[in-house]
């Protein structure tokens, strides 16, 4: 059986054992037999073959993809800084320390030590190297891991037009690495404050919308890292998605669920689970409540029963109850496996599409 497909298996047995208290008769075994001197049931539905998809909504959040912290590589007085909800492409300040910049450049490596002249060879330089050419500077510099005089050229002309002093040596308290164009979600310092080196100044994240959710982990089955996803947003507006990262650690959550499904008790588990939209949402609120639609993986040609069809048995485990020519019925053990619309998997001995199965009169 699909195990990792059966959702709301604990909803089931309550909604089996709520309204039947029918039992296998005989040795207890489980199985199949004629239920005696019993009328047929109050009404039927038909076994069917058929394909299932279930879904669930959950809580998640509509925010930036790539969060992380900026630090100051300068000590003096902070005499200005980006807004929060600025979005500072490569080549422009982050903040000043004393009216000098701190520059945003892209790159995945840190600026981890001082580039100079003389420094020996590495990435890092041609990381530097790059950026100055596409910032426009160093004509006869070529990029590569070396940092020649041409390197040093550029650097001093780079530094005389960003309001820096011309000394052709760059370190962290004039360039940040950042991945990709930043958009400053929290300043950590501000204008007239101290700035140190090694304290944090600023949150920033890339400017790509996603969806995080964080998802109980009794439901990862949903999240299949490619599947879509439809999400809700505030005023109503609904976009496609495509879950693009699943985390692979569970972290406890003292909130009972994201859904708002749980008990409430305890400390459950979740993963991260980040969707990307199709579309860039009208909406530029970050951290705004969403409501997302996950859908399981289709379960292809089953029979299926309504869910109200089980019969929880005394000895444990699930049947259905059978109706057969002449208003009798018998007792079927059954295995369950997928959930979806209402409806649930089910496998048996003796059981074929068409066939007719007791639930509760509505």
């Amino acid at each position: 059986m699909r195990k990792a497909l059966v959702f709301g298996g604990a909803g089931v047995l309550a909604i089996a054992a709520a309204w039947t208290a029918l039992s296998v008769t005989g040795d207890g075994s489980g199985s199949t037999g004629a239920v005696a001197a019993r009328s047929g049931p109050a009404a039927t539905a038909p076994v069917e073959r058929r394909d299932l998809v279930d879904t669930k909504t959950v809580q998640g959040a509509l925010t930036y993809s790539g969060e992380r912290e900026v630090v100051s590589g300068a000590s003096g007085i902070v005499t200005w800084v980006a807004k929060e909800g600025a979005v500072v492409r490569r080549g422009r300040p982050l903040f000043k320390v004393d009216r000098k910049p701190l520059i945003l450049m892209y790159g995945t490596l840190p600026l981890y030590r001082a580039l100079q002249q003389g420094v020996s060879d590495g990435p890092d330089v041609r990381q530097l190297e790059r950026n100055l050419k596409a910032l426009g500077y160093g004509d006869e510099m070529t990029v590569d891991d070396h940092f020649s005089y041409a390197t040093r050229l550029a650097v001093e002309e780079w530094q005389d037009d960003a309001g820096l002093p011309e000394t052709g040596r760059v370190d962290s308290a004039q360039v940040v690495f950042l991945p990709a164009t930043a958009r400053v979600t929290d300043a950590k310092i501000e204008v007239g404050g101290p700035s140190s080196p090694g304290r944090p100044a600023l949150t920033v994240t890339g400017v790509r919308r996603l969806v995080h959710v964080d998802l109980d982990t009794e439901d990862q089955a949903l999240a299949r890292k490619g599947a879509k996803a439809t999400v809700e947003l505030p005023g109503g507006e609904r976009v496609t998605g495509k879950i693009t990262s699943v985390g692979t650690v569970a972290e406890s959550s003292s909130s009972g669920g994201q859904d708002g499904g749980g008990s409430g008790e305890g400390e459950g588990s979740t993963v991260d689970v980040d969707i990307t939209l199709v579309k860039t949402p009208k909406t530029r609120l970050d951290k705004a409540p969403v409501e997302v639609e996950l859908v399981s993986e289709r379960v292809e040609n089953v029979l299926a029963v309504p869910v109200e069809a089980l019969l929880a048995l005394r000895e444990g485990g699930f049947g259905v109850e059978v109706a057969e020519d002449g208003g009798r019925t018998r007792l079927v053990r059954v295995e369950t496996g997928a959930f979806g619309g209402g409806l649930v998997e089910i496998s048996g001995e003796g059981l074929a599409e068409g066939m007719k199965v007791g639930v509760p009169a509505s």
